[in-house]
């Protein structure tokens, strides 16, 4: 019976496989290879049926588990306790629960599942703990910009550059911030520190590529846009920002070439 009811969530049949485990994980030692493993199925079953009342209790029977942390940080999250969430984070990274890192390390896996309200409240208790935090700022920054509040932003991710210099991707994202304003000229010098910091992402370059493209800076803007394309042959915006290039710069068969080409994609 038990091995039905592992065989059941391997296929996918989570809700048949719980039912058939529950009655088994009764008659096994606590604590046994047997019911570890089928107190983790269970948790994982109810897990992927989105039932984290179910789950919660299953998988914090197997405390050492990162699948079990990984899962608890999430079903946490889903049941309203953002405060063990950060704990089970915490303990998945091997950090203290109420460190600094623990709260930051808390807040990227939040994010990565948009809780970004719960992700903001666990950077700014990373910062009470340490001021000076790599990548605190930055990750606050990212929110900003996903909420529109690129003044915030502006000023959370030159916090960040200002601590953490050789750190491309938040020079990267202040361009970018720079870029939803408008403001050309101040994107332009954040967005060349990206690039020679991160070389192979073509992100910076497809960006720059932008910002120099409406400054009227063509011969940059097409140098930039083809080393975007050559890292990222199939990336639409930088073979249709390479197109209006070309064209601006009246290389009107090349350009039209590129966008033809980009329209049958």
């Amino acid at each position: 019976m038990r091995q039905h009811g592992l065989d059941l969530y391997a296929a996918g049949k989570y809700t048949d496989a719980a039912a058939t485990l529950e009655p088994c994980v009764q008659h096994e030692k606590v604590g046994s290879p047997e019911y570890l493993e089928s107190a983790l199925v269970l948790g994982q079953s109810y897990f992927m049926l989105s039932q984290a009342p179910k789950a919660i209790p299953w998988l914090e029977k197997l405390p050492e588990s990162t699948e079990a942390n990984y899962m608890l940080g999430y079903a946490y999250l889903q049941n309203g306790q953002p405060d063990r969430s950060e704990v089970a984070f915490a303990r998945l990274f091997s950090q203290l629960p109420d460190s600094a890192r623990g709260h930051l390390i808390a807040a990227q896996m939040m994010l990565k599942k948009d809780y970004d309200q719960e992700a903001a409240r666990e950077l700014e208790t990373a910062l009470k703990l340490d001021p000076n935090l790599p990548q605190a700022h930055f990750l606050l920054g990212e929110i900003d910009i996903f909420r529109g509040r690129l003044d915030q932003a502006i000023e959370n991710l030159r916090k960040e550059t200002s601590r953490n210099p050789s750190f491309a991707q938040a020079w990267y994202r202040l361009g970018d911030a720079y870029i939803r304003k408008e403001s050309w000229n101040e994107a332009v010098p954040n967005l060349q520190r990206a690039v020679w910091l991160s070389p192979e992402f073509s992100g910076s370059y497809i960006l720059l590529g932008k910002a120099y493209l409406k400054q009227g800076n063509y011969s940059n803007a097409e140098g930039i846009l083809r080393r975007a394309v050559s890292l990222d042959p199939n990336n639409q915006s930088a073979n249709y920002l390479l197109g209006q290039t070309l064209m601006a710069e009246g290389k009107q068969d090349e350009g039209r070439a590129v966008l033809e080409k980009l329209r049958k994609k």
